[in-house]
């Protein structure tokens, strides 16, 4: 229900940007977010929305790169990577939470899960 594309091969300092295309039912009213985990690692918040788009968070670490969007009309969220790090390297998902008007940042408050799309930063 959830697809996620944009993933590829980028060099530092790069930009990429990611898709999250849901299918069979909307999410407009769910609060949505992008995860990521590079290999022997925890999945990890990255960046997440409301439903409205008008709250958001950023994770420390992709604070001012990185950029979180919806479109509503099109069932889709985004995930605007600039500045990419070799340490941004990781397989990213998108998920979508049964909450509206929080935004979520815990993987056991998300409900839907994309297959994931990787990215690959090089030095």
């Amino acid at each position: 229900q959830l697809q996620a594309s944009g993933g590829g091969l980028v060099q530092a300092g790069g930009s990429l940007r990611l898709s999250c295309a849901a299918s069979g039912r909307s999410f407009s009213s769910n609060a949505m977010g992008w995860f990521r985990q590079a290999p022997g690692k925890d999945r990890e918040s990255v960046a997440a929305l409301d439903w409205s788009g008008g709250s958001t968070y950023y994770a420390d670490s992709v604070k001012g790169r990185f950029s979180i969007s919806r479109d509503n009309a099109k069932n889709t969220v985004y995930l605007q990577m600039n500045s990419l790090k070799p340490e941004d390297t990781a397989v990213y998902y998108c998920a979508a939470s049964t909450y509206r008007a929080h935004v979520v940042t815990t993987t056991q408050e998300y409900n839907y899960w994309g297959q994931g799309t990787l990215v690959t930063v090089s030095s």
